[in-house]
């Protein structure tokens, strides 16, 4: 890859970041505007994204979206599964905790993410890193402690959203080859699949 390429790439890369902190920030106040239950509302969310997404595998891949789709392999699956899994619940969480609550344990995926690393692929963290992890336990566990009055739900479900992303972030670096579009796709898809029946409409 070319210094310039090199550049456009880390360029995008860091608009991306941006982007999806805005979107994942704002979820919670579009939340709070709907009326649908819980099912409805994750359900509703992943058709539109699984919808939005095919759009953009379609174009970016024309003539092969069908075969990029089949390309995503076992670690691909994987790793929507459980993308799936955090999505569904970053939408339910919200249900039953503050969003304050939910985008704290969000944060936290990065710092669990690099302990799997370290533990599963031997990766190296620097003392810098493991001080913020220690830092984000203890603020997750400051969080969970004045959770306990919310319920159940309002502990387990942010903890299965961070601990299923920080999964997904692992298998994405693990498996650089995997196309994270088609993967995110199937993801939403998958929620469409398991949430639907559960769901309201009228």
């Amino acid at each position: 890859m070319t210094h310039s390429a090199t550049v456009h790439a880390r360029r995008n890369g860091r608009i991306a970041i941006i982007v999806a902190a805005v979107a994942w920030s704002t979820a919670g106040l579009a939340q709070r505007e709907l009326e649908a239950t819980p099912a409805t509302q994750v359900a509703g969310r992943a058709l539109f994204a699984f919808l939005a997404l095919l759009a953009v595998v379609a174009f970016t891949e024309r003539s092969g979206t069908i075969a990029s789709l089949r390309s995503l392999g076992v670690d691909g699956a994987v790793l929507a599964v459980f993308l799936a899994i955090s999505s569904g619940t970053f939408l339910l969480a919200l249900n039953y905790t503050s969003v304050a609550n939910v985008l704290f344990f969000q944060a936290a995926s990065p710092m669990i993410a690099a302990l799997l690393g370290w533990v599963l692929l031997s990766e190296r963290i620097s003392r810098r890193t493991w001080i913020a992890m220690l830092m984000a336990a203890l603020g997750v566990g400051a969080m969970v402690v004045g959770s306990f009055d919310a319920g159940a739900m309002a502990v387990l479900l942010p903890v299965v959203m961070t601990a299923s992303f920080a999964i997904v972030i692992v298998i994405a670096r693990h498996r650089r080859d995997v196309s994270m579009m088609p993967a995110t796709c199937a993801s939403q898809a998958l929620v469409v699949v398991v949430v639907a029946p559960f769901a309201s409409v009228g």
